[in-house]
């Protein structure tokens, strides 16, 4: 588990401006790329497996100048197996035995269509909000955000799907959790997506809350991560690196 915080990955090069992810020791502080602040987790390490990597750009020996989380890593090869996440939950849901089956063949088709919409007009869309570098591209963002995206999926859940293809919870479900997650505490504020609330939208919160019960939903979401990553790792977008109080979204779904 990596700082929450960005730091420098070559602190030794001047010219070398890149920050990224670091293995911390639990308890460790880091600051902003302006120096401001001190945030920290209870729950960071040392990847077990390569106890002398500060970095996670180290795993990536040269690799590709994104240096991104989270690794898919074989231990047996001491190799990166994958790096995307969309893919990664795909290898885990087929390659290991014993869990459930989150991508069952009958839903494949359905699954493809719903995730393209969700990908461009949600998960990605909230980037294409918060990174607009003109009131032309985050005026045409929100509204495909908002209109094409948050508001279709209230209706798909507004027509008695308990879940995002029918009765069952699938990797569909997990896509979109961690962006819907994240949303109240930090998309409405950091990336200017405040035209509505997930709280806003009783369908949405109602499938939530059915998520939340879940415990390898409520397990794996850590919101003092979440938070401080986002408000402390851009400095272009946070200078002074301090972090909302926010509506307790976390709270509303308990």
């Amino acid at each position: 588990m990596t700082h929450p915080t960005w730091a420098k990955t070559k602190p030794g090069d001047e010219e070398d401006v890149h920050r990224g992810w670091v293995f911390a020791e639990n308890g460790e502080t880091l600051t902003n790329e302006n120096g401001f602040g001190k945030f920290t987790a209870d729950d960071i390490c040392m990847d077990p497996y390569h106890p002398e990597v500060k970095y996670v750009r180290d795993l990536y020996r040269g690799g590709p100048p994104t240096y991104s989380v989270p690794i898919l890593w074989d231990t047996k090869t001491d190799t990166m197996v994958n790096n995307e996440s969309s893919e990664i939950i795909m290898m885990l849901n087929s390659e290991f035995e014993g869990g459930p089956n989150l991508y069952p063949e009958n839903l494949k088709d359905a699954a493809g269509k719903e995730d393209s919409w969700i990908y461009t007009n949600i998960k990605n869309g909230v980037y294409r909000c918060g990174f607009a570098k003109s009131q032309e591209a985050y005026d045409q963002a929100v509204k495909v955000l908002f209109d094409e995206g948050l508001d279709r999926v209230e209706a798909i859940l507004q027509d008695g799907r308990q879940y995002l293809l029918g009765g069952e919870v699938t990797l569909s479900d997990v896509k979109l959790f961690v962006t819907l997650i994240r949303f109240d505490e930090v998309y409405v504020v950091y990336f200017k997506c405040n035209k509505r609330s997930i709280a806003d939208y009783p369908h949405i919160m109602a499938y939530m809350r059915r998520l939340w019960k879940m415990d390898a939903f409520r397990e794996t979401t850590s919101m003092h991560h979440i938070k401080t990553h986002y408000f402390t790792s851009h400095a272009q977008l946070n200078h002074f690196a301090v972090i909302p109080a926010g509506p307790g979204f976390i709270e509303k779904l308990e």
